[in-house]
């Protein structure tokens, strides 16, 4: 049975006492109430260490939100995979939508990163979506193919293992859309079969694949119901415990 997982994705948001306040929080609350699914954390870079520590021998697992494209070297305020891995973090966002759009990273850095995340230790989030236009002129399956394709499908069997996709209809990040169960279970039924041609039936039923975009407390439970929905990448509802908590629990 395929992992269910809820991250919550804290974008550049808290400084560090308060981030290490608040994964306090979310620790002790999970360590009260377990869940069923895995819940990640996937701070900024400086809350990565003291998260770990605070998180060491919890179930709430920790991510960071990105990685270099190299794994050291002359590279200016940049923070590789083998950085990260050494904070004690398991997991690293790859491909968000707002790391694409604001940072123009395109499909074969995405690429590259994943291979150096993977290779350092790390898990992977890897995130696919189409921004409204191509939603509206019908190109959504065509475009998450080819970032699929261009930006993951370069990988091995053994690989893909270790990654976990993300679908954020573009559209509905932070804007207070939401694509419908009906919209998210279409696309990640895509999605899964995408898999089941490259990979092969096993590895695609074995894959956990997450909504993103505007998930909430009022609407996670009818998303997480479709058979192909595993779970979250949660923004802005991941910074309030109440919220974040209730959205793991609708699992």
């Amino acid at each position: 049975m395929r992992k269910k997982i809820v991250a919550g994705n804290w974008k550049m948001n808290m400084e560090l006492a308060e981030g290490l306040k608040f994964a306090e929080a979310i620790e002790s609350y999970f360590k009260s109430k377990p869940s069923k699914a895995e819940v990640i954390l996937c701070t900024p870079f400086i809350h990565l260490s003291g998260v770990s520590e605070i998180l060491k021998n919890s179930k709430v697992c920790l991510g960071a939100q990105n990685c270099a494209s190299e794994n050291s070297g002359a590279y200016t305020g940049e923070v590789s995979a083998p950085m990260i891995k050494s904070t004690g973090a398991q997991y690293v966002i790859i491909g968000h939508s707002e790391r694409r759009t604001y940072y123009h990273e395109d499909d074969k850095i995405l690429n590259k990163k994943t291979v150096l995340a993977i290779a350092s230790g790390l898990k992977v989030i890897f995130c696919v979506g189409e921004v409204l236009n191509e939603r509206e002129s019908g190109k959504h399956f065509e475009v998450v193919k080819k970032q699929l394709e261009d930006g993951l499908f370069t990988i091995s069997e053994v690989d893909v293992k270790k990654v976990v996709i993300a679908y954020e209809p573009v559209w509905a990040i932070g804007t207070g859309l939401t694509a419908t169960p009906d919209q998210a279970q279409e696309m990640h039924k895509y999605i899964r079969g995408l898999v089941n041609e490259k990979y092969g039936k096993e590895i695609a039923a074995d894959l956990t694949i997450l909504y993103g975009g505007s998930c909430k407390p009022s609407n996670a439970a009818e998303i997480f119901s479709k058979p192909d929905v595993d779970g979250g990448l949660i923004g802005g509802a991941s910074l309030k415990k109440e919220d974040f908590s209730a959205i793991v629990e609708a699992i």
